[in-house]
C-alpha cells in the first residue's frame, strides 16, 4: 500500500477541501402536478402516484 513520502500542507489540503465544497448543495424538491406535493424532480409521487400527469404507480392514492 502506498504511503505519502511528504506532508500535506494546509495550503494544499484546504484547496482540495474548497474544490469538493460545492458538491454538497441542498436537493431540489418541486411540487406534484396532480396533488401539490412535494416530490424529488424525474420521480412518481409517493402520495398519488403520478408522473408527468400520467399515472404510473397504480394504487398508490393514500
Amino acid at each position: 500500500m502506498g504511503v505519502p513520502k511528504k506532508r500535506t500542507s494546509k495550503m494544499r489540503r484546504d484547496r482540495r477541501r474548497a474544490a469538493n465544497n460545492n458538491l454538497r448543495t441542498a436537493v431540489q424538491v418541486i411540487q406534484c402536478g396532480n396533488c401539490k406535493e412535494p416530490v424529488l424532480p424525474h420521480r412518481a409521487c409517493a402520495a398519488c402516484g403520478y408522473y408527468k400527469g400520467r399515472e404510473t404507480v397504480p394504487g398508490a392514492q393514500a
